[in-house]
């Protein structure tokens, strides 16, 4: 079962979910493994919108990682429902009005889930101990055929492979190739809004459980109810790379934070205001970056990366799901016996994982330009039609 990686220690840099899944996928096949991850503990409060799973990609590795009966009680029925408006807040599109199916074997079916209790039930699939807690990355050198890490905290371990599962960041990336991300023109504002029924009931309403989707030519606003009862929303607005610093906005203060959005929400309805009028401080700020879509690089014996530490790209819904079928084919690559060695394993599954990421990449990068463009609305309309 455990092919290549008898009597190996695997080490695992970040506990998001494409990690913690190959974590799981590895430990069904009885490798020793530990997840190396900077938060202090899992009780961290997990940020981010909610996450759907889709047919080929996320739910699959569920079923693989004997999963699917813990996802079925944790997902959120009528998540997935969204709906369209202007910027009046005049209903365009409505899914509440559609016959929709809660049927797995359904390939349209994209049930939604939480950031946080999907890390929750990941990590309660996992060994004790098997995530190494408050492990911030700092550095690694390799000795003979052993890499051994340094994190912040002063702590250091050793392990055979390393893989990086450490976001659009990655601090693994560098070791692997030198080739950077670009920018993909975008940039996105998040925050968070408890108590989204009281603090924010208009809003609240028209969410209904879901989520809203509106459109203004240079900039989309996205909302999403959370199972906690907060809303999570994010700004996605055409602004050079280096808006944020060069912007003059303290997005930790709230009077310029109002007045921020104030001004680059004028034309919309004042109902849109209870986001930034009771939004949680600070607001996280996200420059989005895209992947070379040529990008290749040389396999080395005992290092990868996987989900957006390997194919960084603007959001497009695949992401978490691109994530978790990267580590189902890692885990099945370096599992299997008909491989040679841990190099032909990991060139394999990177193989097909650039060859399916440049895609994806590409599909993102046409997305984010038409949904920032003054036709969006229009084209949103047409695609669901």
């Amino acid at each position: 079962m455990k092919g290549n990686l008898e009597n190996k220690q695997v080490a695992i840099i970040g506990g998001g979910p494409g990690g913690l899944t190959l974590a799981r996928l590895l430990q069904l096949k009885g490798v020793d493994v530990k997840v190396y991850e900077r938060d202090i503990n899992r009780d961290v409060r997990v940020q981010g919108a909610t996450l759907d799973l889709h047919f080929e990609s996320g739910l699959k590795v569920m079923e693989a990682a004997d999963l699917m009966d813990a996802f079925k009680a944790n997902y959120r029925p009528g998540a997935d429902k969204g709906r369209v408006l202007d910027e009046h807040a005049k209903i365009l599109y409505d899914e509440h009005d559609k016959e929709s199916t809660e049927d797995f074997d359904d390939e349209r079916f994209r049930p939604e889930i939480d950031r946080g209790p999907l890390r929750d039930m990941l990590l309660n699939s996992l060994q004790p101990d098997t995530v190494v807690w408050d492990s911030q990355f700092k550095s690694m050198v390799q000795i003979g055929n052993i890499w051994k890490l340094e994190f912040k905290n002063g702590n250091t371990a050793t392990a055979d492979i390393v893989i990086g599962a450490d976001g659009a960041n990655s601090k693994i990336r560098p070791f692997i190739t030198s080739t950077k991300p670009f920018y993909s023109g975008v940039t996105i504002v998040q925050g968070n809004v408890p108590d989204s029924e009281t603090a924010a009931p208009g809003i609240h309403k028209l969410l209904k459980g879901g989520k809203l989707y509106a459109y203004d030519g240079e900039k989309f606003l996205h909302v999403s109810s959370k199972g906690d009862g907060s809303l999570d929303f994010y700004v996605s607005c055409k602004k050079e790379e280096n808006w944020i610093q060069n912007s003059g906005i303290n997005f930790s203060d709230k009077t310029q934070v109002l007045a921020w959005f104030k001004e680059e929400f004028s034309k919309w309805d004042s109902v849109w205001l209870e986001l930034a009028e009771n939004v949680n401080l600070p607001l996280l700020l996200r420059p989005q970056y895209c992947m070379p879509l040529d990008q290749t690089w040389s396999t080395l014996p005992n290092l990868t990366i996987l989900g957006d530490a390997a194919h960084p790209m603007p959001p497009s819904g695949e992401g978490v799901n691109l994530a978790m079928l990267d580590s189902l084919e890692l885990s099945e690559c370096l599992t299997n016996e008909n491989f040679k060695d841990i190099q032909t394993a990991i060139a394999s599954y990177e193989k097909q994982m650039q060859i399916r990421s440049a895609k994806e990449a590409q599909e993102s990068l046409e997305m984010t330009e038409w949904m920032h463009s003054e036709r969006a609305t229009e084209r949103l309309l047409q695609m669901l039609a």
